[in-house]
């Protein structure tokens, strides 16, 4: 009887250290933030311009080679936070709250497809749109991010 205790005890603890691990790296997100509005804030703090991406990361065929072959990559993300904020906003077929908010959002910037990015400036301003898969490797998405930097340091 008390082998039985302890086997269900050690199964429930097991499940709770599971559920705790798995949301803990649901949240992690990295340095992306999932929030324009805190991106526009951080970038102006930190005197950077702001890059959104929006993807259907469950889904999207185009989206998930962006995440894997360029968006994950520390080269990326080292030299792309040197000049912008990185926000991600994510529409996955698995989580139909977050799929809804994100849709409204591209609505709002009048966004058609997925992957796309977004450049703005440090006030939020729109400067430049494309499809990240336009740039699929990393050396690739750097040259083109820094090409619009310098083009938006020019007007």
């Amino acid at each position: 009887m008390l082998d039985m205790i302890m086997i269900n005890l050690f199964k429930n603890l097991f499940l709770v250290a599971l559920v705790l691990s798995s949301s803990a790296i649901a949240k992690d997100k990295g340095p992306w933030l999932t929030n324009i509005e805190e991106g526009v804030k951080k970038a102006k703090v930190e005197g950077k311009l702001v890059m959104v991406e929006f993807t259907g990361s469950d889904w999207c065929p185009p989206c998930i080679m962006m995440e894997k072959e360029v968006f994950s990559k520390k080269e990326f993300l080292k030299e792309a936070q040197k000049n912008y904020v990185l926000v991600k906003l994510d529409a996955p077929k698995s989580d139909p709250k977050l799929e809804k908010s994100t849709k409204e959002l591209m609505m709002k910037h009048k966004v058609k497809s997925f992957p796309t990015v977004l450049l703005l400036d440090a006030e939020g301003k729109e400067f430049k749109r494309f499809l990240a898969s336009a740039n699929p490797t990393v050396k690739g998405f750097l040259k083109r991010l820094l090409t619009e930097k310098r083009r938006k340091d020019m007007i």
